[in-house]
Formats: C-alpha cells, structure tokens, sequence
C-alpha cells in the first residue's frame, strides 16, 4: 500500500523539486483538473523506443488525445494508432501524414473505412469477416493486420474482454480470405492486458503467432510483422519491471521463435506514454461517517468515476495519492474514497483501503499520480452538469 512517509518516498512517482514547478503552474486554478507534464511525455516516449529501437511505437490517441502531446509524438518521429475518423480528423489537421497512421480498430462502419482509405490510410486492423470484407470493398489492396484473441492471464490491472480478436483458427481463414480478395497481409497482432505487469504474457503470445505464421507461410502468406500491442504499465500502487527490461524480454522472444528472420515490430503504446505524465488536482468535498460508531470515513473528492477516473471501476487501477500540506503526517486509518456525483456507483476505493491523514478536512487538497493516460478522454460531457476534466499542458 502506498503511504506518503519516509519509508515511501514521492520520489517514486514525480521528483520533487518537478512537482514544486507544477505546484507553482497550478495556482489559482480550480480544481478538478489535469496537469500534463509535456517534457515527461517526451522522456517516457523515449525510454519506451530506447528499449526497442527496431520497433515502430504507433501512439494509442485514446490514451490522451490533447493536441500537444499528439504534436510532440510527432515531432519525435512516432506513429499513430487510431481508433476513429475523428482521431484520424484530428492528426490530419495537425498535418500529420496518413503514412503515420493505422487504424487499429477492428469495429468500425463502412463509410468509416472508406473515409480512412480517401485520406490515405493503407494500414487497418481486422478481426471478422465482415469487416474484411469492407476493407476490400472500400480499402482496397491496403495492408491488414489480424488481431488475435488470446486467453486472459498473467497481471494485466485492466484486463481486456474478449470484444476484441479472433481466436487462431479464424485469423488463419481470415489471412487467406484476405488474399483472395485483393488485401495485403500484413501482420499479426495481439494485446496481452491493460497495464501488464507479467511480461512472460508476452511471451505466450509470441509463441502462438509464430504457430499461426508458419502455417501461413506454407499457404503461401508471407507476413511482415507482429504488432505486440500495447500493455506497457505507468506507476501506480503495484510494482512494474522497468521499461528496459520489458524491451530486454521482448526482444528476447522475438529471437526465440522467430530467430533471424526479418520481420517488423510494431508497439501500440498508450498507457506507459502518458500515464506518469499526469497528475490530477482535485479537492476534498466532504468527510464523514455513516454512524456515531462507524470507524471508516467517508471522503468524498471533487471528481469521481464520471469525472475520468472510471479506471477505478472494480478498483481496478490503484493510482497513489497525496493530500498536499499533509505529506509528513502519520497515515491512519483506511478510509473510502468516493466522488462527487449523485450516483451510488460512483465510489472510487472501498474494498482496498487508502491511509489518509486523521486530520483530514474539507478544503484540502489531494494529488492523484500516474492520471496522464485514460483519465481526460474518458470524463463525461456533463454528468450531473459537471463540465469535462479539464487539462493544462505544463510545457516548461
């Protein structure tokens, strides 16, 4: 459990004298709101492609879509997995090239395909026949990537469901159907979980796609890559391997099945980008209890699941917390965490306890760590009237 004391020093999730700058960027300004560190962005971008220098990172836009993060990704040479015409809108107005671009999303509309293929879009993702059958309809000859499902397992802290994938002997039919009407093969994909912290996932998904290409290759199907998704975890309450390490035994299984063959390698990133990048501000509404002879508290913050923490959903994601000015104090009692809302469902922690400061109060303020990725882009429009998260880009 993450308790803000000597022996769980800040340290770990923002450095210091980094937080007094963004401390110092936030005054006056109301809370809830997002603080995206852009030279963090820049810094967790670099690491991700030092680790794996052959691999191409296409960005997950989902993730944090803000315009200056999209603008230094590009700068900084990445490309782009999209998810809708509308993220493809944005890139574009942002004079990002088509070429920079996959549509990774295996659920979209025909007329959706075809307005990716107009603009320039070559690279989609596939995982049904229908939908393949729209890709050779309005996006002729374009690359296609098959995704595949996988069995769930290993330490994903948001796991995916089985919306997404075919299982193996379907993308086998898929690749064929494929070539017979005109599409280019390309690739093999596969996403191992949300915040992976089991890299041997990896591993077992590597092992299935080199089964499934070398049937493909006897057919007479050459692929050229394998998209080894996204999974790459921020910083939150359980420990993570280090970015180089994740790289180092990726690396590794790629050689251990594919050996010396020349294959490209494609990371769809979102998470380990822009997650640690972020801190959320947000205040303390209420603290109470529900009787004379409850001991747990009640605190209720400014922002809650509709607010953009939904991954708090079954307390799924564990982000530290700091209450500011309250940094030294002894952590007592575990309390549950709820947000503002009229909606019973929006309560953020109550099976896992968070230590908050006994004298906590209405007014103070806490800091939300490790918020940059899946917060902003997944706050309601107005729920209760409460406006969208606002976001402020620390550029400095």
């Amino acid at each position: 459990m993450f308790q803000h004391s000597s022996s769980h020093p800040i340290q770990k999730y923002m450095n210091p004298a980094r937080l007094h700058d963004i401390k110092a960027f936030t005054k006056g300004k109301e809370t809830p709101f997002l603080i995206i560190d852009l030279s963090r962005v820049g810094t967790l971008y670099d690491a991700l492609q030092r680790s794996l220098k052959t691999a191409k990172i296409y960005y997950a836009v989902k993730a944090n879509p803000e315009t200056e993060v999209v603008k230094l990704l590009a700068q900084k040479g990445s490309y782009f997995d999209v998810a809708s015409r509308y993220e493809i809108e944005q890139l574009l107005k942002l004079k990002i090239s088509p070429a920079r671009m996959s549509f990774g999303n295996t659920i979209k509309k025909a007329k959706d395909v075809q307005y990716a293929f107009k603009k320039g879009i070559r690279h989609f993702a596939t995982d049904a026949l229908s939908d393949l059958e729209n890709l050779a309809k309005y996006a002729p000859g374009s690359l296609v990537t098959f995704r595949l499902l996988l069995p769930e397992g290993g330490s994903a802290d948001w796991p995916l469901s089985r919306k997404f994938g075919a299982d193996p002997e379907m993308v086998y039919e898929l690749a064929l159907e494929a070539v017979k009407k005109g599409l280019t093969p390309y690739a093999l994909s596969f996403h191992v979980g949300s915040q992976q912290r089991d890299i041997n996932e990896w591993d077992k998904a590597l092992k299935t796609c080199k089964t499934l290409w070398d049937r493909l290759k006897k057919e007479g199907v050459m692929l050229s890559g394998i998209n080894v998704g996204g999974g790459f975890p921020a910083t939150y309450l359980h420990p993570v391997p280090e970015t180089k390490e994740y790289g180092e035994k990726i690396k590794s299984y790629v050689t251990k099945y594919f050996g010396k063959e020349k294959l490209d390698i494609i990371l769809e990133p979102g998470r380990s980008i822009a997650g640690d990048a972020g801190i959320i501000f947000s205040d303390v509404v209420l603290v109470s209890r529900k009787s004379e002879k409850e001991k747990v508290r009640w605190v209720y913050l400014d922002i809650g699941k509709f607010g953009g923490l939904i991954e708090t959903l079954d307390e799924a994601i564990k982000y530290p917390i700091l209450i500011e000015g309250k940094e030294k104090e002894t952590q007592v009692s575990g309390v549950i965490l709820a947000g503002p809302t009229c909606d019973s469902a929006d309560i953020l922690y109550e099976k896992f306890k968070y230590q908050l400061p006994n004298s906590l109060k209405a007014g103070d303020r806490a800091l939300i760590f490790s918020t940059g990725a899946y917060t902003s882009s997944y706050s309601s429009v107005a729920f209760n009237g409460f406006p969208p998260l606002k976001v402020y880009i620390l550029k400095k």
